[in-house]
């Protein structure tokens, strides 16, 4: 997958395609767990430094910065957050304290939440976990599959067309035809990948969102601080989309620079080499720092910012848009359920 959030994307995606194709170096692994190692910690302190900035823009006034392993703080979070908030909330928050083992309190996260002085929830940061990156990059992969058999097929179908001198949307196919043919075009994709004569799509496969920050405000605060990003040279808005229904917000694709000479700092000062001892690098090579791990690194990186009043975080945390649900129901909306791997 293409993971715009890593600043070794380019790296990590010629990597996942040798593999795809069978065509591992010896060096791999270990290239993999040097990418994962600094990537990670360059975006969590990107996340961190980018919350500060944004939330400065939309409420001005100091905060504090809490980090959460689990859902249930977040959740706990927001009920201590609550204000004088809608009848809706009021009773989303009722139904929670009533009964919190019903919203997946145990849910992992690796996060951080943000709040004023008075408890309020101002802001949300979280970089995606393996697992959940491994469940959509496995959708993505499926969906451009189920593409390319698709091609291939109609392919299949035009040359029937031109073979009996009929316009494509005029020729007349019975279903078991176009199953044997479906079936033929899986078996000519899934050679392909046996033959190592394929290229992944890397429009295809991208994943923005590894990295994900969001702001809770009002409606007002929330217009205005998207009028400041629009102003800002540091910050380059790449796609927008509002979400309505039973989950509502505004989502935007940003991409940022990363300070090289803050984050090197910060490791080293936050001895961040401690939480790496298990990943099978050298604890002597982790205490050197990060930059020998910078080679080929991007000066930016992208990630999704979501802008959400209030009402609307506890509609997706505590209601009908309650995010485990949410990921549930993309884990079964396969569109590929075809034969090839």
């Amino acid at each position: 997958m293409y993971l715009s959030s890593f600043i070794h994307r380019d790296d990590l995606f010629d990597i996942t395609e040798r593999w795809l194709l069978g065509r591992l170096e010896p060096d791999d692994g270990i290239r993999i767990t040097k990418i994962l190692v600094c990537d990670g910690f360059v975006l969590g302190q990107t996340l961190e430094a980018l919350a500060a900035a944004l939330l400065k823009m939309a409420h001005g006034q100091s905060f504090r910065q809490e980090h959460i392993q689990f859902k249930g703080q977040l959740r706990d979070a927001i009920c201590q957050s609550a204000q004088d908030g809608n009848t809706r909330t009021k009773e989303l928050i009722h139904l929670y304290r009533t009964n919190p083992e019903f919203f997946y309190r145990e849910a992992p996260i690796n996060g951080a939440i943000c709040v004023d002085q008075q408890d309020h929830l101002l802001a949300l940061y979280r970089v995606k976990r393996p697992r959940r990156i491994a469940e959509k990059a496995n959708r993505y992969v499926a969906n451009w599959i189920f593409k390319l058999v698709q091609d291939r097929a109609r392919e299949m179908a035009e040359e029937r067309a031109q073979k009996h001198n009929v316009p494509l949307k005029e020729l007349i196919t019975p279903p078991k035809q176009m199953d044997f043919e479906f079936i033929i075009a899986e078996k000519h994709i899934a050679g392909r990948f046996k033959d190592n004569n394929i290229e992944l799509d890397k429009a295809a496969l991208k994943i923005h969102d590894v990295g994900g920050l969001k702001i809770v405000a009002s409606e007002d605060k929330l217009a205005q601080l998207e009028k400041e990003l629009s102003r800002d040279p540091n910050i380059r808005v790449i796609d927008r989309e509002n979400f309505s229904g039973s989950y509502q917000a505004t989502s935007l694709i940003i991409e940022v620079p990363w300070d090289q000479e803050r984050v090197c700092r910060n490791y080293m000062d936050l001895r961040a080499w401690d939480r790496y001892l298990e990943r099978g690098l050298p604890e002597a090579e982790l205490k050197k720092g990060l930059e020998p791990f910078l080679e080929g690194a991007k000066p930016t990186l992208k990630m999704e910012l979501i802008l959400s009043t209030f009402a609307d975080m506890v509609e997706s945390e505590l209601g009908n848009s309650l995010h485990e649900e949410r990921i549930i129901a993309q884990r079964d909306n396969k569109v590929y359920r075809g034969y090839i791997p």
